[in-house]
């Protein structure tokens, strides 16, 4: 947004005809001052919602179906349950909430057609490989590690309507993290109501959300480390990092692979009854490297326990793979510890407690969160289709040191995954976004690539072990279409044609196709300003308690190096 654009969304929402009861007019003599009850609830209206930002933006914004004293008297009735009650029905807290989200009209972005474009030539593709790769060395010497950045949007999720938040009311585990879902989807009404819609969610280039809002919270996880670990390795690769480039990243994978592997290892219970380390999402502090500020706003937001992912560990483990490692926990079989929270219909407990995408088949996946040792299980769980990709790739490079196809009981926990990815391929529900919990249908594609480069790696007599129903074969085809048909013939920012020309890449698609991503990535570069070769954008996403955008300039270089190097290495074979 210009700046004419952004005080013009400013000044409506300060002066616009207030018509029904405000958000305040609802929740300040209900949450603003009180004693006894849930202190969190209040807490976190005070920080999130009552803030003077967002106050002075929303003051005047009435909702006319709240005029109805009926309807008003349930909503305040609701938010005293969620107050007071020792026990509270959520169903019946999030009920008022979830009808009056029917009008909020959030939709998926619908790009339009692009225009032709032309190949860039092989000394412009090598000039960004090079910025982007000097980019994340920069990064990590003046940082002491390469950050990513989270943001809200408060307008919320398309895929969170009324259903949604009664599902995630009834099925996530901690009181704090359902007050947060619960207001933020309150104000969450008043926002799609109001001028200042326009300024919290202005509309964007593409798919991959931009992650433009002002106040954003850097911080440093196992996950963008693993992550972080393959762009520079394949920095190094390329050839094209001078000798004391190489040597800087070689140096910052080793301190990588290290924080992944150690500093995040986190002990917790398997369902055989031992203990396994896996990686946990959020180290303890100060290994985040929150500033004090967003510390604190962290753990007065309700955020403040974090417990190991299933998808965290895959990515370090294959990371540290790749990166050459022979630390010990790397000898686990993780196939073994994921089989207990693998989905199998009707002969275990209901894993998938906030099945926000169950318009899936979930037999055969694995879910996200793992309880720790204590048994915390805060965001309850759910389960997401690129996860389980991940979990296929690392299993893929580890397949001897685990013994998979020596050993029939992980061999069959390969299958089931493999089966589960079949059958949402076929139904063409990998191409909706609802399918997905943490990212977009356009990252699956290329976090498909990436698992079936490590597939087709494997010696042909394991390959037909692992995938004797060709299921592979189906699944690129498939993913090829989507990305041909659906991603690189419309408008698309460089995030997104980064994530295409992975898949593009990966696949084996013609070297011809490439052409629209390549062009856009090329023509993008500088967009990042002084700072940064590329802007930041949505990498992955939380879409409770709202929408939280994870990303940052540093991920979309990183996406764009390993993109344009994979391109490249292709053109250079002339396959």
């Amino acid at each position: 947004m210009g700046f004419h654009d952004i005080a013009g969304a400013v000044c409506r929402a300060l002066t616009v005809r207030k018509d029904g009861p405000s958000l305040y007019d609802i929740c300040d003599p209900l949450l603003l001052k009180y004693r006894g009850g849930d202190a969190h609830l209040g807490k976190f209206y005070r920080t999130a919602i009552g803030n003077p930002a967002l106050r002075g933006l929303l003051r005047r914004t009435g909702l006319p179906a709240l005029r109805d004293g009926a309807q008003l008297g349930a909503l305040q009735a609701a938010l005293r349950e969620a107050r007071d009650a020792e026990a509270p029905d959520w169903a019946a807290i999030g009920t008022p909430v979830a009808a009056l989200m029917e009008g909020i009209d959030v939709r998926h972005p619908v790009p339009a057609a692009a225009a032709p474009a032309r190949a860039p030539a092989g000394a412009e593709i090598e000039r960004v490989i090079r910025a982007c790769g000097a980019h994340l060395l920069r990064s990590y010497a003046k940082n002491g590690f390469i950050p990513t950045y989270a943001a809200f949007n408060l307008i919320g999720d398309a895929d969170m309507g009324g259903r949604e938040l009664l599902m995630a009311l009834s099925g996530l585990n901690s009181r704090g993290y359902k007050n947060s879902t619960l207001l933020f989807n309150l104000a969450r009404i008043f926002i799609a109501h109001s001028p200042a819609r326009a300024l919290i969610n202005p509309p964007w280039r593409g798919i991959a959300e931009p992650m433009w809002q002002p106040m954003q919270i850097r911080h440093r996880s196992a996950y963008y480390d693993a992550f972080f670990t393959e762009a520079l390795l394949s920095f190094v690769e390329t050839g094209l990092a001078s000798g004391a480039e190489t040597s800087a990243a070689r140096g910052a994978i080793a301190d990588m692979v290290d924080f992944c592997l150690r500093i995040s290892a986190e002990e917790v219970p398997s369902h055989d009854g031992s203990t396994v380390n896996v990686i946990t999402a959020l180290a303890p502090l100060p290994h985040p490297r929150f500033s004090r500020f967003f510390a604190q706003i962290k753990q007065d937001l309700g955020f403040g326990i974090y417990v190991p992912d299933c998808d965290t560990t895959a990515c370090s483990f294959s990371a540290a793979t790749q990166a050459g490692s022979e630390h010990p926990i790397l000898k686990q079989p993780l196939l073994d510890f994921y089989r207990g929270y693998q989905v199998r219909s009707g002969a275990n407990e209901p894993r998938v407690t906030v099945p926000l995408n169950d318009n899936i088949d979930y037999e055969g996946g694995v879910v996200t969160w793992i309880d720790n040792l204590a048994g915390d299980r805060p965001y309850g769980n759910d389960l997401d289709p690129t996860l389980n990709l991940d979990i296929l790739e690392v299993s893929f490079r580890n397949l001897k040191r685990w013994r998979i196809l020596e050993t029939p009981q992980r061999l069959e926990t390969v299958h089931r995954i493999i089966d589960f990815q079949r059958r949402l391929v076929e139904s063409g529900a990998f191409r909706k976004p609802r399918s997905h919990i943490y990212y977009l249908p356009e990252l699956y594609s290329a976090y498909f690539g990436r698992c079936y480069a490590a597939f087709i790696a494997l010696p042909l007599a394991a390959q037909r072990v692992i995938d004797p129903g060709g299921a592979f074969a189906m699944i690129r085809a498939q993913v090829l279409l989507y990305v041909q048909q659906e991603l690189i013939a419309y408008e698309m920012n460089a995030f997104d044609a980064a994530l295409a020309l992975m898949a593009l890449a990966h696949l084996g698609a013609e070297v011809a196709t490439f052409t629209p991503a390549l062009h856009c990535i090329v023509a993008s570069f500088g967009e990042g300003g002084r700072r940064s070769p590329y802007k930041a954008y949505e990498w992955n996403k939380m879409k409770t308690p709202t929408r939280i955008l994870v990303g940052g300039p540093e991920v979309t270089s990183a996406f764009v190096l390993m993109a344009l190097a994979l391109a490249r290495r292709r053109m250079a074979s002339g396959e």
